[in-house]
């Protein structure tokens, strides 16, 4: 719309009406702008998921069936610590006894003696052997040649795949009464070393086997983890004149925090479960009094004698205690300012 001024003849443009509806009011305004809030954006349906998705499903289902196959089928199972246990009549026909098992199990010495072992061995292994994997990846990460560092890890890798039958026969071939040690001892007109035979030197070769055995492997995890620290902090550091043990403990370390916390809880969990094939092979060897851990006690009471509920009482327990175990360390996680295994939302 255009308005004519009289006076000197100009010109003005005037802004044209907004356009109103029936009511008189503005049509067209604007809505003021309200944030979204959290949590409030619309959920995409299941049948668009599934259609974007089916590929990766896919490809997840042979592991769900493994899963579902080889560990929550067999859970079912424990449904006879509550039974009277007859394999003849089978999970329906056995009688129900209630928490009977439980407290046969719990008034059994042999049981807590094996609790006792399991805890002792697991707490040394957790001592002596949890921090090696660690020192070793910060030193194989400190060798300066690429192919250096190849050979060394190739070396130190190696003793995982070997069985713990072939481990075990090392260690008596090397340490045991007719070993290598014994024989060079006997010549020169000591006598012989009795280790492999020695009850109280028993936590030492159990712990010096998995070290051997188990520590390079360890080291596959915390060399990732090294690899993702910014490499331009050591740089820095250097500049600031901070030495070696100082970039270690202030870069380094903190770096590997998060991994070494995670495994940590992980091996709470698993603390109950110290094994079962190196100490099953040397119970005879070392005796049952240092060498009996819940493992070998389960497959003697189911296997060996029979009593298939006792069994699977004491595998139930051992299952609880780690539950709770890995909840309370992820806790504890938390606590630190961590995020553990998991963290809710």
């Amino acid at each position: 719309m255009i308005e004519h001024n009289g006076d000197t003849g100009s010109t003005a443009t005037a802004t044209p009406p907004a356009p109103r509806n029936r009511g008189g009011r503005p049509r067209g305004r604007q809505r003021a702008h309200v944030p979204e809030r959290r949590g409030s954006r619309r959920r995409i349906p299941f049948h668009a998921r599934l259609r974007r998705d089916w590929q990766l499903l896919l490809m997840t289902l042979p592991a769900l069936v493994l899963l579902a196959v080889f560990h929550y089928t067999p859970t079912l199972g424990n449904i006879i610590a509550f039974q009277e246990y007859n394999p003849w009549d089978g999970l329906l026909g056995s009688p129900w006894v209630g928490f009977a098992q439980f407290e046969r199990l719990f008034a059994d010495p042999r049981f807590w003696h094996a609790v006792g072992n399991t805890l002792m061995i697991a707490t040394i292994q957790l001592v002596f052997f949890f921090p090696i994997p660690i020192a070793l990846a910060i030193l194989l990460d400190s060798v300066l040649t690429r192919k250096l560092r190849l050979v060394l890890q190739s070396i130190v890798y190696m003793p995982h795949f070997f069985s713990w039958v072939l481990v075990v026969t090392l260690f008596q071939q090397i340490l045991g009464g007719a070993g290598l040690f014994s024989q060079v001892l006997r010549q020169n007109g000591y006598a012989p070393l009795e280790v492999m035979s020695n009850p109280d030197a028993f936590l030492f070769v159990v712990t010096s086997q998995m070290i051997w055995k188990d520590a390079g492997w360890g080291t596959i995890i915390f060399l990732a983890a090294l690899a993702a620290i910014n490499q331009n902090l050591y740089e820095s550091a250097a500049v600031d004149g901070a030495g070696r043990w100082r970039r270690m403990w202030h870069i380094t370390l903190p770096g590997l925090r998060p991994v070494i916390i995670l495994l940590l809880i992980l091996k709470l969990g698993d603390v109950l479960n110290v094994g079962f094939e190196q100490f099953y092979l040397q119970r005879d060897a070392f005796g049952s009094g240092v060498s009996e851990v819940l493992d070998t006690f389960i497959y003697h009471q189911t296997l060996v004698t029979g009593n298939f509920s006792a069994g699977a009482v004491a595998g139930l327990v051992k299952g609880i205690v780690g539950l709770i175990l890995i909840l309370l360390a992820n806790k504890l996680a938390h606590k630190m300012g961590e995020h553990g295994i998991y963290r809710r939302a």
